[in-house]
């Protein structure tokens, strides 16, 4: 589990040493949270993902979370939304995040393909990590819509 009493050196940071290299460095840092389907009979596997990258923001000295989640090999999105850090969750501080670099333009790719560039941007591509940046890309039409529920939010709760 993501959390910052974790002290395994990985490269990941707690999500205030995150917040202190965004803050500094002027670079981003982000984590990935995998979403599964409901499939009971077969091997389940990850459907799609949460991305979360903190950005450094205006005013100087301030940050942004930019929160993007969907399925894989699409180009919709169930959200995509930056939130300020007097929003962001208390669940977000669990997790644990890598520092990268980050270009606003993967916010538009797949997400595989987003996350293959916030990983090779950290220097932490494994071999046994996919090379989607070199597959076709398919999109999904304007109709494609997600439900809530895939993002794991309270369909109850205002945006």
């Amino acid at each position: 589990m993501n959390s910052p009493t974790n002290t395994v050196d990985d490269g990941r940071m707690s999500f205030d040493q995150a917040v202190a290299h965004v803050l500094r460095t002027q670079q981003a840092a982000f984590t990935v949270t995998p979403i599964f389907g409901d499939r009971i009979d077969e091997e389940v596997r990850a459907e799609g993902a949460r991305v979360l990258v903190l950005l450094p923001s205006e005013p100087a000295g301030s940050y942004r979370l930019q929160f993007i989640a969907g399925p894989f090999f699409s180009s919709a999105y169930a959200a995509h939304e930056s939130i300020a850090p007097a929003d962001i969750p208390e669940s977000i501080h669990e997790l644990r995040f890598m520092p990268t670099r980050c270009e606003i333009e993967w916010f538009t790719e797949q997400v595989q393909v987003m996350i293959n560039k916030l990983m090779n941007a950290a220097g932490a591509v494994t071999p046994e990590m996919p090379n989607y940046l070199d597959q076709q890309a398919k999109g999904a039409g304007p109709e494609a819509v997600f439900p809530v529920a895939f993002i794991g939010r309270d369909p109850q709760r205002p945006h």
